[in-house]
C-alpha cells in the first residue's frame, strides 16, 4: 500500500477536514448515512436559540426571514447539483417530497398509468410508488418494478415516470442519469432522480441533463444533520402547469391572506406544504458553507481516490476469504461508498464500530464504508483497512457480544 501520510500530504482538499468536529480516536466512514457535524453548526443554532428565537421570538419570521429559508437554502443546493434558479426548495422528506413529485408526474402525462422503477431501488421509494397506487387503484397508478437489465425494455407508452436513485444504497453502483434520461424521453417518459446517495460528492447537472424531477436528503453527504430537510427539484419547464396534492398554506399564493380556497403559489414554491423546521434548517444552511470555494470535480476525484485506496488495500483479503466486492471496481461506475458482502456482515460491521471505525450494515449480508471527501483522509482509509483485515484473521465477529441486534442497524 501506498503511504496514506504521503497521500494526505499531498491532498489539496486536505484543509476542509478543519471545518468539521470529528471524534478523537474515530474513524467515521458513515457519511452516506449521516454525516459529521461542521464546525460552524453550534454556534449557529446557539445564535439563533438565543437571539432569533430567544429575543426577537415570532418577529424573526420577517427580521431574520425565516421564512424564506427553504428557497434561500434550496439555491445553495441548486449549486451542487447543477441546477438553475428558482428550480430547487428545502422542505420536507424525501417521502413527502417524492409523493408530491410523483402525482405531478401523473397529472403531467394524463393517459399513462404506471410508475416504472428498478427492483432494487431505494425501499423508501417503492414503498412510496405503492402507497399512491393504493390510493389512486391501478387503473391511475401501477408500480411496475424490473431487474436493471430489464428497464430499457420496459419503457412504453404505458409508463408516465421513471423513478429511479443515481447511486444505489445497497451495492454503491452508478447510473448513467443523462443516457438512461435521454432514453426514456425518447418513450414520452418523465424522469424522477433520487439523489440522496449522490449529493454533495457528486457532479451532477441536472439541468444539462434535461432531468425532469429530483429528491434528496440533507443529512447524508450535505452533512445537515439528523432528520435534516430534504430538498425537492422541478425543472421550469414542468412547473405552473399542475398543483401537487399536498396543498399546505405556505404553497398558496398569499398565506397569509388565509383564504378559504386554494390558489398554488408561482414556480418551485407551491412545493411548499407545511410550516418548515427552522432549527433543522438553520443547521443544513450552516453545513452548506462547507462547500464554499470548492469545486465537485475535485470532491469527486478525491471520493474516487479513497474508494480506490480501499479497495485496492483489501485486495488480498478479497482473493483469500468470504469476503466480496459488491461495488463496481471501474471508478466511473460507482459512487462514493463501497460494499462488502460477507457471511458475518453484522459483527463484521459491530466488531468495526467497536474498533473505531465507524460503519454500517444493510440486509442481508452487506458492510458499506462511506468515503465523505470534504472530511476523509488517507489515514482513515487505511486504518480501516487495518482493522478490517485483525478483524477477519481472528474472527473476532463471530463473538456473542455482536449477536444482538438493536431497532437501527
Amino acid at each position: 500500500m501506498r503511504d496514506p501520510a504521503a497521500l494526505d500530504a499531498q491532498d489539496a482538499l486536505g484543509y476542509l477536514r478543519e471545518r468539521f468536529l470529528l471524534p478523537d480516536s474515530t474513524v467515521y466512514l458513515d457519511g452516506n448515512s449521516l454525516g459529521v457535524l461542521p464546525a460552524a453548526v453550534p454556534a449557529r443554532l446557539e445564535q439563533l436559540l438565543r437571539e432569533e428565537w430567544g429575543c426577537d421570538l415570532i418577529s424573526s419570521w420577517n427580521r431574520h426571514d425565516w421564512i424564506g429559508m427553504p428557497i434561500r437554502v434550496g439555491e445553495k443546493i441548486a449549486a451542487l447539483v447543477g441546477a438553475g434558479p428558482g428550480q430547487v426548495l428545502c422542505c420536507d422528506s424525501i417521502s413527502l417530497n417524492l409523493f408530491k413529485l410523483l402525482t405531478t408526474a401523473l397529472q403531467l402525462r394524463p393517459g399513462r398509468s404506471v410508475i416504472l422503477s428498478q427492483r432494487d431501488n431505494f425501499p423508501t421509494d417503492l414503498y412510496l410508488a405503492e402507497g399512491i397506487s393504493d390510493l389512486l387503484g391501478d387503473a391511475r397508478c401501477t408500480l411496475r418494478s424490473v431487474p436493471l437489465e430489464q428497464l430499457a425494455g420496459a419503457m412504453n407508452s404505458e409508463v408516465a415516470v421513471l423513478m429511479l436513485t443515481q447511486v444505489n444504497f445497497r451495492d454503491g453502483s452508478l447510473h448513467d442519469v443523462q443516457a438512461l434520461t435521454r432514453a426514456a424521453h425518447a418513450q414520452g417518459i418523465l424522469v424522477l432522480w433520487d439523489l440522496a446517495h449522490s449529493a454533495g460528492v457528486l457532479p451532477i447537472q441536472l439541468d444539462a441533463w434535461e432531468v425532469d424531477m429530483a429528491v434528496g436528503c440533507g443529512y447524508k453527504f450535505l452533512n445537515g444533520g439528523p432528520g435534516a430537510p430534504a430538498f425537492v427539484y422541478l425543472a421550469e419547464r414542468h412547473q405552473n402547469q399542475v398543483s401537487q396534492p399536498l396543498s399546505g398554506w405556505l404553497g398558496h399564493a398569499q398565506p397569509f391572506a388565509f383564504e378559504p380556497d386554494y390558489r398554488p403559489a408561482p414556480g418551485i414554491r407551491r412545493y411548499l406544504a407545511g410550516t418548515p423546521g427552522i432549527l433543522g434548517m438553520a443547521a443544513l444552511d450552516t453545513a452548506l458553507d462547507c462547500f464554499e470555494g470548492v469545486s465537485m470535480a475535485a470532491l469527486r476525484a478525491k471520493s474516487l481516490a479513497l474508494s480506490t485506496y480501499f479497495i485496492e488495500g483489501i485486495g488480498e483479503d478479497l482473493a483469500a476469504g468470504e469476503l466480496r466486492l459488491l461495488t463496481p471496481r471501474e471508478g466511473a461506475r460507482r459512487g462514493s461508498h463501497v460494499a462488502l458482502a460477507h457471511p458475518h456482515a453484522w459483527g463484521v460491521s459491530q466488531a468495526l464500530i467497536e474498533a473505531g471505525v465507524i460503519v454500517d450494515f444493510r440486509e442481508p449480508d452487506v458492510v458499506r464504508f462511506g468515503f465523505a471527501p470534504l472530511y476523509n483522509s488517507f489515514a482513515d482509509v487505511a486504518c480501516a483497512i487495518q482493522r478490517l483485515r485483525h478483524i477477519l484473521a481472528s474472527e473476532q465477529y463471530r463473538d456473542a457480544r455482536f449477536r444482538q441486534r438493536p431497532q437501527v442497524t
